[in-house]
């Protein structure tokens, strides 16, 4: 069920998010090569908390069948699609990094990703994370109030799929507000047939392109969460939670 929002639901999402924007931000001067993941994501997690937020994703599990995330942010790094585990892994040059992040405040979630280039990565690679950014970016101008919602995967898919990229079909965005993973879910690439419900204003939705350098196909290690390419190329992960409003889209996740 798709729950439209409020405008005191809206500003409570607004605040949790600007966290999220604030934290991506202050994070710029620490990841830098040399830095491992576990000290970003405990520098994430102390300033999350600091805000009078709570990191949404530590201890969270989708079902039964998942263990309990055991970090406060989800970083994932080159080959590395989502929901990669902060570990003893030193970034290097040459590393892009996209550093997933949930918040809580006052019952209120907030949903966004920011990819971080470090040092000089090839040209495909730098062309990849700002390739995906700006798909995210034309995927969000296409969240309109009386669009159908197929029209967000339409504007990535259409924009990416000549590129030669490979887009992730197992895992896509979706609604935000009270929990962190509400309907509709929001793909990332267009099927005709499947329309799904007219936008309406006050519907917050995470979108977030999974974009590959090679083959869109994708495994889990075995630790149960990192998501990884099968043929070991790079990923691009972008997101921004939204609301849908009468004219253009607002963006909740920024400064």
């Amino acid at each position: 069920m798709i729950h439209i929002k409020n405008s005191m639901e809206i500003q409570y999402i607004r605040k949790s998010n600007r966290i999220i924007a604030e934290l991506f931000e202050y994070l710029k001067k620490f990841i830098h090569a040399g830095i491992t993941t576990r000290e970003i994501d405990k520098i994430g997690e102390d300033f999350i908390l600091s805000k009078g937020a709570i990191p949404a994703f530590k201890g969270y599990s989708p079902s039964k069948k998942f263990t309990r995330f055991p970090a406060a942010t989800c970083i994932s790094v080159n080959e590395q699609v989502i929901h990669g585990i902060p570990g003893n892994y030193k970034l290097k040059d040459g590393d892009i990094v996209s550093v997933d992040v949930g918040t809580i405040l006052s019952g209120y979630y907030g949903d966004a990703t920011y990819n971080y280039v470090i040092g000089n990565p090839a040209i495909e690679v730098k062309r990849l994370v700002e390739d995906t950014r700006q798909a995210l970016m034309l995927a969000i101008s296409a969240a309109k109030e009386g669009s159908y919602l197929n029209e967000i995967g339409k504007s990535i898919y259409f924009f990416l799929n000549p590129k030669g990229y490979g887009i992730v079909r197992e895992y896509c965005g979706h609604g935000v507000g009270k929990a962190i993973h509400e309907d509709p879910p929001v793909v990332n690439y267009y099927d005709p047939k499947k329309k799904g419900p007219r936008l309406k204003a006050g519907m917050v939705l995470a979108i977030e392109p999974m974009i590959t350098l090679g083959t869109h196909k994708i495994r889990t290690l075995e630790d149960g969460w990192t998501v990884v390419t099968q043929d070991g190329k790079p990923a691009s992960h972008w997101e921004h939670s939204i609301v849908v409003t009468d004219g253009e889209a607002d963006i909740l996740s920024v400064l």
